[in-house]
């Protein structure tokens, strides 16, 4: 192995460790926002019966809207059925919301899939991230993006779509002709490396106006 090689496996390694924290970070976030909030529940309960059993209506109606809108930032979006798929989802959607970025996304995942949650976050935190760095060259009305993951047999499929700013590109080896940008073309990395570890299949298809990314991954007995 030359020494170009091995500089660009170690940056591709580094990129990994570095993905890999930000999604946990974002994921331990939600989670302990949903944690507080459960545990101050009892705490919101006593504090609205008293302000029933003193008769004081306005005063639940406002409390009860406050709770609505605290609930409503933290509750999940999707439930999935596995806790990671569920953490690293709702985090990129929460960071897609906040970016005017459409979400549609029907995802169903079994509570065990057999392989490293590490390897799932990242090949999903990447190819949402990819969709939203792609979103945001659009206006706001025109942002979209497409989420399917399921069993299929003894498979997951994981399906992403966007719709991008630019024409038709031409796909080399299932890589982009012209990705740019370290983390943009380290991610597409981690995510092919992956993905020919646990024995997948990807594909990558480019049209005018939108961009899909499609993967199965055997799950293991």
């Amino acid at each position: 192995m030359s020494i170009f090689s091995r500089a660009i496996d170690r940056r591709i390694a580094e990129y990994q460790q570095d993905l890999a924290a930000i999604h946990y970070r974002e994921v331990d976030n939600m989670y302990r926002e949903m944690r507080g909030w459960r545990h101050d529940f009892k705490g919101h309960l006593q504090t609205l019966k008293a302000l029933a059993a003193s008769g004081d209506i306005d005063a639940v109606k406002k409390y009860l809207d406050q709770l609505e809108h605290d609930f409503e930032r933290v509750d999940t979006v999707l439930k999935t059925g596995n806790r990671t798929v569920d953490a690293i989802l709702n985090s990129k959607i929460s960071v897609a919301k906040a970016k005017n970025i459409s979400v549609n996304a029907e995802a169903s995942v079994p509570v065990e899939l057999g392989f490293s949650d590490i390897d799932l976050c990242i090949i999903l935190g990447n190819l949402f991230d990819n969709a939203i760095e792609a979103s945001e060259k659009l206006p706001e009305n025109e942002r979209i993006i497409r989420i399917y993951v399921a069993v299929k047999g003894s498979q997951l499929y994981i399906s992403f779509t966007n719709i991008t700013a630019v024409k038709k590109q031409t796909i080399t080896d299932g890589r982009l002709s012209s990705t740019k940008g370290r983390g943009h073309g380290f991610g597409l990395s981690r995510v092919d490396a992956i993905v020919k570890r646990l024995g997948g299949y990807l594909s990558r298809a480019s049209e005018d106006g939108a961009f899909s990314t499609e993967i199965l991954l055997p799950i293991p007995r």
